[in-house]
């Protein structure tokens, strides 16, 4: 794939804050998702706030190398809600939720050392492309249904079956994005995704205020309340309510520090720790996939130890300051290959964006206020170019060899079918299962390419 914007070109004033406006559009709606599923204090500007730093300190450890966004980790969601069971209080709970993510980000930090002692070609001849291609295809492929299901959906009505007006703004926004991508001059054809969100949302907005005229339910999209809860919170407009200080997490945890007991630390440490070994294996498969969308291999330059490092210490970041243990979003990396433009200046841009926008209240009630249908018709294009990052992993690949052919269809079915398995509070998600099992596959099978005589020897 040709880049527009190479990763080390710096594209300049108005075009930059676009470029990075679409990251931010881009990621935001799955970011703050996470702190509205876990509540508890939680809130989407803290995890917009800790998104942005958690990038920044990958930026800085992967040498401005890698253009790829972190976001909050829903691979974490059960780590977290088990930091607050028990009928804790918010404030050790917060704590906790501190503690898990140091843990987990310590993880990271050990493996790193490992890597950067013994390299990466081991790690290369354990996962080759037939087993990382499927890999990661199936990231892609597994959140298909959330993208489908989203663009079905309206914010504000609950229907039996599909909502076809909801379907009808998805399809809109889906559509503007590929026509820009496709047929747009260099400009259109670099945001696509600002342009085809903006006019889903429009869409959303028209139908909305058709349905509250024409008091029909099924044409409402779009939850205006999001604006009045969140601007107008006393009735009326003001400074306080445009721009607010976020709730970050540190400064309410660090007040449940004498509640902390050893059994409390046991149970957070039990419910973090496991989950970052899994997250391991979807860490490579990201960054195999960002690796062939750029044209550079990152296990290599920077290196898979200071990914790692980056990823764990962003982690750390984001959850002192948002709560979320953050990790590599696939719908940045969507991003970068619709768009062609690697630039890690955009990723810097759209972190510091993050930072600056936590703090503007409009703005995060604008993100809270994009219907699921137009996200779904974004995530169409966006989990589609994953998946198909991961099929053209393959193009090289011999799949009349059994192994190969093996391989891959385990990892994609596994995957595809949802196969996930739990033991306790840990859960091995369908890719890291899916993975595991390819290697496993891979391994077993390829004895018989390793007895197998060769040609024109005397076994034959």
């Amino acid at each position: 794939m040709k880049l527009i914007f190479d990763v080390e070109d710096k594209p300049s004033g108005s075009r930059l804050a676009v470029f990075a406006l679409q990251q931010m559009l881009a990621i935001l709606a799955a970011t703050i998702a996470v702190p509205v599923i876990i509540g508890n204090g939680l809130t989407p500007a803290a995890a917009m706030f800790g998104a942005g730093v958690g990038t920044l300190v990958y930026v800085a450890f992967t040498r401005r190398k890698s253009p790829v966004f972190l976001g909050s980790s829903f691979a974490f969601i059960g780590s977290m809600a088990a930091a607050f069971a028990g009928g804790v209080s918010m404030q050790l709970g917060m704590l906790g939720l501190i503690i898990g993510a140091a843990a987990a980000g310590l993880v990271y930090v050990i493996i790193a050392a490992l890597i950067k002692a013994v390299g990466v070609d081991w790690l290369n001849k354990l996962m080759p492309p037939v087993v990382i291609g499927p890999t990661v295809a199936i990231i892609g492929l597994s959140l298909a249904g959330n993208a489908v299901g989203d663009l079905q959906k309206s914010d504000v009505t609950v229907t039996e079956g599909t909502n076809y007006a909801a379907v009808l703004c998805g399809l809109v926004t889906l559509f503007v994005t590929m026509l820009c991508s496709t047929y747009g001059k260099k400009m259109l054809r670099l945001i696509p995704f600002v342009l085809g969100i903006l006019a889903g949302y429009a869409a959303a907005a028209v139908l909305t205020l058709i349905g509250i005229a024409a008091d029909a339910d099924s044409l409402r999209i779009i939850d205006f309340s999001v604006f009045e809860r969140t601007m107008f919170p006393e009735g009326g407009l003001t400074v306080q309510s445009l721009l607010s200080v976020p709730d970050l997490v540190f400064m309410e945890a660090f007040k449940g520090a004498g509640e902390l007991s050893a059994s409390y630390l046991l149970t957070v440490l039990v419910a973090y720790v496991p989950v970052a070994l899994v997250v391991f294996a979807e860490h490579v498969a990201d960054h195999k996939n960002l690796s062939s969308v750029i044209g550079r291999d990152l296990l290599k330059d920077p290196g898979l130890s200071r990914t790692l490092l980056g990823d764990g210490v962003g982690s750390m970041a984001g959850a002192f300051f948002g709560g979320c243990p953050n990790t590599t979003y696939g719908e940045s990396v969507g991003c970068v290959a619709i768009t062609r433009n690697a630039s890690v200046l955009t990723i810097i841009a759209a972190s510091v964006g993050c930072i600056l926008f936590s703090f503007i209240t409009p703005f995060v009630a604008f993100i809270d206020s994009i219907p699921s249908c137009v996200m779904g018709g974004v995530c169409i294009s966006l989990y589609g170019f994953i998946a198909v990052s991961g099929l053209k992993m393959l193009k090289n690949v011999d799949l009349d060899d059994n192994c190969n052919l093996f391989t891959a269809s385990v990892i994609l079915i596994a995957g595809i079918g949802g196969l996930s398995l739990s033991f306790g509070s840990v859960t091995l998600t369908e890719i890291a299962a899916a993975l595991i099992l390819g290697i496993v596959t891979n391994i077993v099978l390829s004895r018989k390419k390793d007895s197998d005589p060769e040609p024109g020897s005397s076994d034959e």
